[in-house]
């Protein structure tokens, strides 16, 4: 992932983003150690302080927990907070501006059905 240094969003949150994402998608799995502070700064580019500050935050979300001289793991429920945060995000932000859209242009029940055939069919390929 690169990081967009002109979207509205923190590095750091794009970072934690990153990562939920990869939790999400299983290649993070819960119990999994999670790169280290450095290897993850190199990674991106970015200073140490800025993956600190990543990982305070998805720890104070309970993503993360720290094992005192071990590192950073995924928790044990991590999948089920981020996906409680992302329905969260989706109803509060993305879906009200996706309504908008429908409206604007017009789309009927028919229009929205056949994209989500087309989009099914697409994941599944």
């Amino acid at each position: 992932m690169s990081i967009d240094f002109k979207s509205t969003k923190g590095i750091f949150q794009q970072i934690a983003d990153n990562l939920c994402h990869q939790i999400l998608e299983g290649k993070l799995p819960p119990g999994e150690r999670v790169p280290s502070v450095r290897d993850l700064a190199v990674e991106f580019e970015v200073n140490r302080n800025t993956l600190l500050r990543t990982y305070s935050i998805l720890e104070d979300a309970a993503i993360i927990v720290n094992k005192r001289g071990i590192g950073f793991f995924v928790a044990e429920n991590a999948v089920e907070l981020i996906r409680k945060n992302e329905k969260t995000e989706f109803f509060n932000n993305d879906l009200p501006e996706f309504m908008r859209k429908v409206e604007l242009l017009k789309l009927t029940e028919s229009d929205l059905s056949d994209l989500i055939i087309i989009l099914k069919n697409n994941s599944k390929s």
